[in-house]
C-alpha cells in the first residue's frame, strides 16, 4: 500500500491542515501496517505555475519534477491532502500540483462519449481547514466541490473530507473545531474504506 501525504499550507507549524494530515497519516499507517508513505510539502518545495515553458517541456529540471509529481500520484493507493482555504479557494501551490497530475492520456482521456478518468481505484482524504465557517447552502465555498469534481474527473470516486472551521473566530472555537476533527479521525470515520 502506497500513501502520498501532501501538505500545502504556508503556515508551517501553526497550520491546522498540516496537523490534521499528520494525524490522518499516523492513524492510517497504524491501521494499515506495511503502508509506505511518500511526503510532499508543496509550500517548501512548490511546483512552478504552468507556463509556456512548462507545456513545451523546455526546462529539463522542471520536466523532471513534473514527471515525478505525476508518478508519485499514479503510484499512490491513498492520497492525504492538507487543503487550507485561502480567499475562498485552495492554495495556489496545491493548484500547481493538480496541474501536474491532470494529464490527458495518463490520468484522463477524451472519448466519443466524453471524458473518462484513468486514475480510479485510489482513496483521497482531504483535511480542509478554514478560518471562517460555512453554511450548508453557502455558494461561496468552492474548494470542496472543486476537489470532488476534479478527482471524479480523474476517475476517483472515494474522496472524503475532514473539516476544521472557524479557526480564526476565537481560540475556543479553534480548539473545539480541531477537537471535533481529531475525534473524527480517531473514530476512523475519515479512514473507513
Amino acid at each position: 500500500m502506497n500513501l502520498l501525504h501532501i501538505d500545502s499550507s504556508i503556515l508551517g507549524g501553526a497550520s491546522a491542515s498540516r496537523m490534521l494530515t499528520k494525524e490522518i497519516v499516523t492513524r492510517y499507517v497504524a491501521t494499515h501496517p506495511g503502508t509506505e508513505v511518500t511526503y510532499l510539502d508543496l509550500a517548501a518545495e512548490g511546483l512552478p505555475h504552468l507556463s509556456p515553458a512548462s507545456l513545451a517541456r523546455s526546462d529539463e529540471s522542471e520536466s523532471a519534477r513534473n514527471a515525478q509529481a505525476l508518478e508519485q500520484f499514479l503510484a499512490a493507493d491513498v492520497i492525504v491532502i492538507g487543503a487550507p482555504i485561502y480567499n475562498f479557494s485552495i492554495p495556489s501551490q496545491l493548484k500547481a500540483w493538480i496541474d501536474r497530475i491532470s494529464v490527458a492520456g495518463r490520468t484522463f482521456r477524451y472519448t466519443a462519449n466524453g471524458p473518462e478518468g484513468l486514475a480510479g481505484g485510489k482513496e483521497i482524504i482531504v483535511a480542509m481547514a478554514r478560518g471562517g465557517t460555512r453554511a450548508a447552502a453557502d455558494h461561496g465555498q468552492f474548494s470542496e466541490s472543486y476537489l470532488r469534481f476534479l478527482f471524479g474527473f480523474l476517475g476517483i470516486r472515494n474522496v472524503r473530507f475532514v473539516h476544521a472551521e472557524g479557526l480564526a473566530l476565537s481560540s475556543e472555537h479553534r480548539e473545539a473545531s480541531l477537537a471535533a476533527a481529531r475525534a473524527e479521525i480517531a473514530s476512523a470515520q475519515a479512514l473507513a474504506a
